[in-house]
């Protein structure tokens, strides 16, 4: 049985509309993993650390039979792929791939909070899930307009489209 999963796309280091571009690939290309769609691309200040690039970042939908931690291995080999290095919290990254929602799944283990724990404080993630979904809500019934309705500001820019190999 397939769910629909929402994950969050980052990068500041080395082409990020680039890397984005293809990890987006990355993803449709999973096992038992359909792409339903990608949002645009934004430009944000970053979060942490000031004295670092500003972050490009988006959303993916995605429909998949994989388990919550099959999929975050999945996510984090691709990070790996990616040349990512977990060297500062909140640093500069490659590439930064968060499972922001699986399903109407909660889940909270050393490994693996969902949704999201971030997801209310990140208008970066909130405003492309909205573009991929108005009406999403959490499990809790909580909805993603509501969210960023009360979310700080964080100089969400959107980047124009473009086509990438």
């Amino acid at each position: 049985m397939k769910t629909d999963a929402f994950i969050g796309l980052g990068s500041n280091l080395q082409e990020p509309v680039a890397q984005l571009a293809r990890a987006v690939a990355e993803l449709a290309a999973l096992p038992t993993t359909t792409l339903v769609a990608q949002s645009p691309f934004y430009a944000s200040s970053p979060v942490g650390p000031q004295d670092q690039p500003d972050f490009v970042n988006g959303t993916a939908w995605i429909s998949t039979e994989l388990e919550p931690h099959a999929l975050l291995d999945q996510l984090q080999a691709i990070e790996q792929a990616h040349g990512r290095e977990r060297l500062e919290h909140w640093g500069p990254r490659t590439l930064d791939l968060d499972l922001l929602i699986f399903g109407n799944q909660v889940l909270d283990d050393d490994r693996l909070t969902v949704p999201h724990r971030e997801l209310p404080n990140r208008d970066f993630v909130l405003h492309p899930l909205l573009d991929l979904n108005p009406d999403l809500k959490l499990p809790d019934g909580t909805t993603i307009a509501n969210l960023r309705a009360q979310c700080p500001d964080n100089r969400l820019r959107k980047l124009p489209p473009r086509d990438y190999p």
